[in-house]
């Protein structure tokens, strides 16, 4: 009887005693391959390191040195942008021309230490009226008579004349408050325009 027990018994042991062993080798080899999936998920998601106040600021000046040598960047549109700690460059502003927008997008994406790109770039109707317009406020701004006229001559003039809609917004940087005044006079001349908002800042101001 004791002996039938036994060759029952053997091969139950026997089973268990293997399946431990494996169970114990595996765990000796490392985690289960959907723990290691969970922890290489887990450590990729943190592995960006947040840039430094002056990382940001330098990244966000080449950022901005892409924005305005973009091909067909010009007076008529505006373009700024926002560098956040994580490397992501939020793209903002008002073009003429479809293109400018996904230019301006390729580009930053190609500037080294930006993560990803958020482009919240508007593409301004077409409409001839709004057209006429763009060219007579540029003629009454930069007018050869005109102190203003020294920044025509630029390849980037400093202030930017974007209309939509039959409504104006000055925009940029100048260098006293006596020409930012001066551009919204010239640009409240031009007939035909609903509205125009004079949000050019002063050189000294604008710096701090």
């Amino acid at each position: 009887m004791l002996n039938k027990l036994l060759k029952l018994l053997i091969p139950i042991v026997c089973t268990a005693f293997v399946t431990s062993l494996a169970e114990v080798t595996v765990t000796a080899a490392g985690p289960r391959p959907e723990i290691a999936r969970a922890s290489l998920t887990r450590h990729g998601a943190a592995a960006r390191v947040p840039l430094s106040a002056r990382g940001q600021a330098a990244l966000a000046r080449e950022v901005r040195r892409e924005l305005v040598t973009l091909p067909y960047y010009d007076v008529f549109d505006w373009l700024e942008s926002e560098v956040r700690a994580d490397g992501t460059a939020v793209l903002r502003g008002q073009v003429a021309r479809p293109a400018t927008r996904s230019d301006a997008e390729a580009r930053v994406k190609d500037v080294k230490g930006v993560a990803r790109v958020v482009n919240e770039i508007e593409v301004l109707p077409v409409s001839p009226e709004d057209e006429r317009l763009r060219f007579a406020l540029y003629r009454a701004i930069y007018h050869f008579d005109s102190p203003l006229f020294r920044y025509a001559t630029r390849v980037n003039p400093p202030i930017h004349i974007v209309v939509r809609n039959g409504r104006a917004v000055l925009k940029g940087v100048v260098t006293n408050e006596s020409e930012r005044d001066l551009a919204y006079l010239a640009a409240r001349g031009v007939p035909g325009l609903f509205e125009v908002r004079n949000e050019l800042r002063v050189e000294n101001k604008a710096a701090r």
